[in-house]
C-alpha cells in the first residue's frame, strides 16, 4: 500500500509561467497566478549551491515563488494574508495545510498568497528575505488586489511559523545586501515590509524546536498582534503555552486557540480557522 501522506506532503505547486517575477508582475486579481520572487540573476543568498545537491526537496535551480489565490470574484475584500507551510525546513507541506487554510480564508473574503520560500539546504536567513519580498509584492499591488496597503498579515504552520518569526525578529526593513554583497537592490526594496498580524499555527518565535521566551527580545522586536493555535498533546505544548504567557505579560497583543487532545500537524482541521478569520479581520480596519 502506498504511503499517501508522504505523497501529499511531497506534492509541489505549479511553477510560474515563463519568467514572471514580482518585479515585472502583471496582476489579474481574479486569477490564480504565480510569480518568482527574485530576478534570475539577482537572488540574495549566503548558501553555496551546486548542481550535484540532489537529495533535497527542491532542485539546485529552485527559485522561490508566490502563488496568489484571490478571493471569489465580486466578493468584498477584507485584506491579505501570506501563508507559509510547515515541514521542518525539509519540505513545504502546501497540500496538507497551506492550501486548505487558503481555501477557507479566500472564501471569507481574504486575498490569499502561498509562499514557496527557501528551505534546506538554504538557511532561515534566505527564507526571511523571501518573506520580506513577498510582503513588498503584495503591498506594491494593494490597489490591484483591492486592499489597503497596511492590511497584510502572515500565517505560518510549524516551521513556516518559525520562519515568519525569524523575519519579524531579525530581518524587517532589510534588503538582500544584509546577507549578500552581490545583491543589487531594486524598486521593490523601497517598499515597506511591515505586517499587521501574524498567525502562529503550532509554531513560535525561536528556533525550530526551541521557543524564545526572552521578554526583552520579544518586546524590542515590536511584534504585530499574534494568534497562536496549538494542541495539548503537541510535544511542544509547554513551549507554546509558556511563550504565549510571556508575550501577554510584556504587553504584546496575543490571542489563541488551544485544542484539547490534539497533537502536532493538524493543518486546517480543528475548527480554529473561523476564529482566526474573525481575528484577522479585526486586525485590519473595517472596509
Amino acid at each position: 500500500m502506498q504511503d499517501w501522506d508522504n505523497i501529499i506532503v511531497h506534492r509541489k505547486l505549479p511553477l510560474p509561467e515563463n519568467n514572471d517575477t514580482v518585479l515585472n508582475a502583471k496582476v489579474n486579481p481574479d486569477d490564480f497566478q504565480a510569480f518568482y520572487l527574485w530576478e534570475k540573476d539577482n537572488m540574495p543568498t549566503s548558501t553555496s549551491i551546486s548542481s550535484n545537491m540532489v537529495n533535497y526537496f527542491d532542485s539546485p535551480d529552485f527559485r522561490p515563488f508566490i502563488t496568489a489565490l484571490p478571493k471569489p470574484k465580486n466578493s468584498k475584500p477584507k485584506g491579505a494574508v501570506i501563508i507559509l507551510a510547515g515541514g521542518g525546513f525539509q519540505v513545504r507541506s502546501n497540500y496538507t495545510d497551506a492550501l486548505a487554510a487558503a481555501a477557507a480564508l479566500r472564501e471569507n473574503g481574504f486575498q490569499t498568497f502561498v509562499l514557496d520560500y527557501r528551505i534546506a539546504p538554504y538557511s532561515s536567513k534566505e527564507g526571511a528575505l523571501d518573506i520580506a519580498r513577498a510582503i513588498r509584492f503584495v503591498r506594491n499591488h494593494a490597489d490591484d488586489y483591492q486592499i489597503r496597503k497596511n492590511d497584510i498579515g502572515l500565517l505560518g504552520f510549524a516551521s513556516g511559523a518559525v520562519q515568519n518569526g525569524e523575519f519579524l525578529l531579525n530581518y524587517k526593513n532589510k534588503n538582500g545586501t544584509v546577507i549578500d554583497s552581490n545583491y543589487t537592490p531594486d524598486e521593490l526594496d523601497k517598499v515597506s515590509d511591515d505586517v499587521s498580524s501574524n498567525g502562529m499555527i503550532y509554531g513560535f518565535f525561536g528556533q525550530l524546536k526551541i521557543g524564545d521566551v526572552d521578554g526583552q527580545t520579544l518586546r524590542q522586536a515590536k511584534l504585530p498582534p499574534t494568534f497562536y493555535v496549538y494542541g495539548t498533546d503537541d510535544p511542544f505544548y509547554r513551549q507554546f503555552d509558556y511563550q504565549f504567557q510571556v508575550m501577554r505579560t510584556i504587553g504584546n497583543q496575543v490571542s489563541r486557540v488551544v485544542l484539547n487532545d490534539w497533537s502536532h500537524g493538524f493543518g486546517a482541521d480543528g475548527g480554529w480557522l473561523g476564529e482566526f478569520s474573525e481575528w484577522l479581520e479585526s486586525s485590519f480596519r473595517p472596509y
